[in-house]
């Protein structure tokens, strides 16, 4: 009896969510073992800041060329060779906030490594997905680093506290590893758009030109093979990009200050301990996996069945999860107990999410054949939100201090949450107004 395959393209997105689920789980790893460390060693919430933005740095250097190698090289080996990076130096570099150095350069290479991911996953699946199966696949994938964020804020408090700090790391390149095995095993290149196949299943539209599968003319009689250029200028200046651009800082912004931030806040804001706190410290990030989801199943739902155009919808679900997200997080220091904090970025963070099914998948419906190199320089200003907003609260905080104000103070806390509130207002505007959900880019 003949066994049921399950189609390849789906096997790729439930890999490509594994994947965002891993590097998450590291990025909160981090956060959690580091704030440990550092507090055990007395090390101050400016200097904190300082590490915890690190990553973001090498992260904002290696998204733009992370697009152009997916692009050339192919997303699938990219992705593979990144992975791998990142997980060595997690099994070797020691945690001890008294090895500076060392640990600057270390966050430097892992965010180098990671910032060639999500570039190199857009590019795989703009190559293996149909168009109307995009909003819920990017979802999904997208969604796993919510999952990831979830899981790590469940599972590693406890490795911290029964064990060591450092067995954060280990159990993060035991991840990735284990990811590395199976995207070697399972991945790999799809159709070519000129075989039958491929063009009967969708992948022809969408299939992006890596090197050696461009156009073909005819010269002497014979046929030869030419790459398309990236049309690197219309990009920068397309004014829907910048869109696409603006809501991607925004949504970043407050991803990585609530990420790095929040357990300081739980920890010196609340008096209470992550151990302390149950299953509820994962909330935020499991409200962002359901409503990532939710939005994508929306989205594909009016697009396909013609109940709204692709720019109208991309403009409705942006401005809904961005205008409520704003509120929840300039009310968040309002709350005093941990219930209320929770509930507030849990609505933060999942009407955030929500918002992916907007601005996210805008670049493919813009630009197919361009993705990873649209994400890459979109992503490249969501890093920059990371840089700016994980060292500003920092220096928020200790600013705070200096100005008398105990950090269990609602007042210590105002400014960290109002300023990615504003920015989500302004934000939704600029979507609304410059978003168009046509192709710009042949």
């Amino acid at each position: 009896m003949k066994r049921t395959d399950i189609p390849k393209r789906y096997v790729i997105v439930i890999l490509t969510f594994i994947c965002t689920s891993v590097c998450y789980v590291e990025r909160v790893g981090f956060s959690i073992a580091y704030t440990a460390a550092a507090d055990a060693a007395g090390v101050n919430q400016s200097s904190k800041g300082m590490i915890l933005s690190t990553f973001y740095y090498g992260y904002a250097c290696s998204q733009v060329p992370g697009g152009w190698a997916a692009q050339k090289i192919g997303g699938r080996r990219i992705l593979l060779l990144s992975f791998v990076l990142w997980s060595l130096t997690c099994t070797f570099v020691p945690l001890d906030p008294n090895r500076v150095t060392l640990l600057v350069i270390a966050r430097l290479l892992i965010g180098v490594a990671q910032g060639f991911i999500f570039p190199s996953i857009h590019t795989v699946l703009a190559q293996w997905v149909p168009p109307h199966e995009r909003s819920r696949s990017v979802s999904l994938t997208t969604s796993g680093m919510y999952f990831g964020a979830a899981a790590g804020m469940l599972v590693l408090p406890s490795l911290v506290k029964f064990w060591t700090p450092q067995s954060v790391f280990l159990a993060e390149a035991a991840l990735g590893a284990t990811w590395s095995l199976l995207w070697f095993k399972c991945a790999s290149d799809p159709p070519r758009s000129e075989h039958p196949k491929a063009t009967a299943a969708g992948f022809g539209e969408s299939l992006l030109p890596v090197e050696g599968s461009g156009r073909m003319k005819v010269e002497n009689g014979g046929l030869s093979i030419r790459t398309p250029k990236i049309p690197w200028k219309k990009i920068i200046l397309s004014v829907p990009v910048w869109a696409i651009v603006v809501n991607n800082f925004t949504f970043h912004y407050a991803l990585y200050v609530l990420m790095n931030w929040l357990p300081t806040y739980f920890e010196l804001g609340l008096q209470l301990s992550l151990q302390e706190m149950g299953s509820s410290k994962m909330m935020p990030y499991f409200n962002m996996f359901l409503f990532s989801n939710i939005g994508g199943v929306i989205a594909d739902h009016l697009i396909t069945r013609r109940i709204l155009s692709v720019t109208r919808t991309r403009k409705l679900l942006n401005t809904i999860g961005f205008m409520v997200a704003s509120f929840a997080l300039m009310a968040l220091p309002i709350f005093r107990t941990p219930g209320g904090v929770v509930f507030c970025s849990s609505v933060a963070l999942g009407l955030l999410a929500l918002g992916r099914a907007g601005f996210a998948v805008n670049h493919m419906d813009i630009a197919p054949r361009y993705a990873g190199i649209v994400m890459g320089v979109s992503n490249t200003a969501g890093t920059l939100a990371g840089i700016v907003g994980v060292d500003l609260t920092g220096r928020l905080l200790e600013g705070a201090k200096s100005s008398q104000l105990d950090l269990t103070s609602p007042a210590s806390w105002r400014a960290v949450f109002l300023i990615p509130g504003l920015l989500c207002i302004f934000s939704a505007f600029v979507f609304l107004l410059f978003c168009t959900g046509e192709r710009i880019f042949d």
